[in-house]
């Protein structure tokens, strides 16, 4: 049997039908594994999100079935995007398969923090954002799951009056979930914080109440404050501002 297709990108333009159901409106990531369009559903004008695997990142269709087995195990957790079904298009004589899931209107968390004065968010803001975050990965370790590469660029952040509603993207980890990978979500989730206020070029500035959850960076001094996404949530409620 031959080797799949390496493909570097499907560029696909505004207009294309994909999986004979839906037709492609923009181009909204690509990653690893391949690319995210916003696509249309032509029957009902509905608009998803759909993800193309390249061919020699998905042998056997295996990278498809796990995402998707993946996002149906997790479909009762707000903070994951809903899967809805997979498809099969032709690319130039390959077929491609495409996930189709919900699409969420949003900015990515990256993007968020680079169009601020300083490329940081008000401490405020960044610890709403967070709260909401570890508050969605206590639901999905409640599952005994794990997100497993959670990083700026593919947490999506939504405004909802003053709250924030977040989506992760990507739960794409092949290891077995554990209590490690768990605490690890949760050491990512703070280095989320500590780049949200600035990163090293502002860490000696913070608040210690900042400094308190972020640690230093240090795995040992987090993972023993907070060893729980439910440890770090509770201390989000609960701890108390010093003077300004």
């Amino acid at each position: 049997m031959a080797a799949p297709p390496k493909i570097a990108s499907f560029e696909l333009r505004p207009g294309r039908v994909v999986g004979g159901r839906y037709v492609v409106d923009s181009l909204l990531g690509a990653g690893w594994e391949g690319e995210v369009y916003r696509v249309v559903e032509r029957r009902s004008g509905a608009t998803r999100a759909a993800k193309l695997f390249f061919p020699h990142r998905n042998e056997g269709d295996r990278a498809v079935d796990f995402y998707a087995r993946k996002l149906e195990q997790l479909r009762s957790c707000p903070i994951v995007i809903s899967y809805h079904h997979h498809d099969v298009m032709q690319w130039r004589g390959h077929a491609v398969t495409v996930l189709i899931s919900e699409y969420v209107e949003g900015v990515i968390l990256q993007d968020l923090i680079e169009s601020r004065p300083g490329k940081r968010l008000p401490e405020f803001e960044a610890l709403c954002i967070l709260y909401e975050m570890v508050a969605g990965l206590e639901q999905i370790h409640a599952k005994r799951d794990y997100h497993g590469d959670l990083h700026a660029s593919n947490v999506l952040v939504q405004r909802q009056g003053v709250h924030f509603r977040i989506k992760l993207v990507d739960l794409f980890d092949w290891g077995r979930p554990s209590a490690g990978k768990a605490r690890d979500d949760v050491i990512d989730a703070v280095r989320l914080l500590y780049d949200m206020l600035g990163g090293q070029k502002w860490y000696r500035t913070q608040r210690p109440e900042m400094k308190h959850i972020i640690g230093g960076l240090k795995r040992s001094v987090i993972a023993k404050r907070f060893p729980t996404a439910r440890q770090l949530r509770d201390h989000l409620n609960r701890f108390e501002w010093g003077s300004p």
